[in-house]
């Protein structure tokens, strides 16, 4: 048991690493990112989206009869969530556009959190399953590093406070979910699971239906399309793999 533990820990600061080196070159490149950061928004629009539909969501309707449910909730949740964000943070804050970094940050974050879970479920099932499940988990995290400090930017954060927050949310959120779930991974069975993925399926559908996309509408650039259908056929890939 306490070998499969620094394996799933491993794993899970793995994930966080990848989207750290992903945080990091789109750092090291801002001019660049910022210039085409539309693009990154499709192409993370893609990937969000058509994972939630192709696998989370399919996989949580799977393990719990109440996903449904919790999915909606998970939604509902994030649309509130940006309510009070535009109420009480961006109209009385020093910038108004703050909800575009804060809301995808939060949404990422719990899907982060979330998928420490699944890695301590999934090598306590077997050092295999684990891998497996960590393959496909590890090729999204990169992109949503990027994406979550770029939106950080576009929405008026400086760079340290983009860098810094964009790392919590969605790089050390992996880990810490792992650490904190396996005290009680004998009491997340498979309906809890299911309710945890379906909450973090629908924060992700709210996220790349109603910030990212309409965002690329409100910049219609020439491959824009190009960048959206890519972040769907990443995430088709991703399923396959796993």
């Amino acid at each position: 048991m306490e070998n499969t533990f620094w394996t799933a820990l491993g794993a899970s600061l793995l994930a966080a690493l990848v989207t750290a080196v992903g945080i990091y070159t789109i750092r090291h490149f801002e001019a660049w990112g910022r210039r085409y950061s539309i693009y990154f928004i499709c192409f993370a629009a893609g990937v969000l989206i058509s994972v939630s539909f192709l696998h989370i969501i399919p996989k949580s309707f799977e393990l719990s009869p109440r996903a449904p449910m919790f999915l909606l909730t998970g939604f509902l949740l994030m649309h509130l969530f940006n309510r009070f964000i535009t109420a009480f943070v961006c109209e009385r804050g020093p910038n108004p556009s703050y909800g575009i970094g804060l809301v995808p940050m939060l949404g990422i974050g719990l899907h982060s959190f979330i998928d420490g879970f699944v890695y301590s479920i999934t090598f306590t099932v077997s050092i295999f399953t684990g891998v497996l499940a960590a393959t496909g988990m590890v090729l999204h995290e990169f992109p949503e590093g990027i994406i979550t400090y770029l939106l950080l930017l576009r929405g008026g954060f400086s760079e340290k406070t983009a860098l810094i927050l964009a790392i919590i949310a969605a790089s050390l959120s992996t880990p810490l979910g792992m650490l904190v779930s396996w005290p009680f991974i004998s009491q997340i069975d498979k309906p809890l699971l299911g309710i945890l993925l379906s909450l973090s399926a629908g924060a992700l559908v709210y996220v790349g239906a109603t910030h990212l996309l309409p965002q690329a509408e409100k910049e219609r650039r020439r491959y824009s399309l190009c960048a959206l259908a890519a972040g769907i056929l990443v995430a088709v890939l991703i399923v396959l793999s796993k």
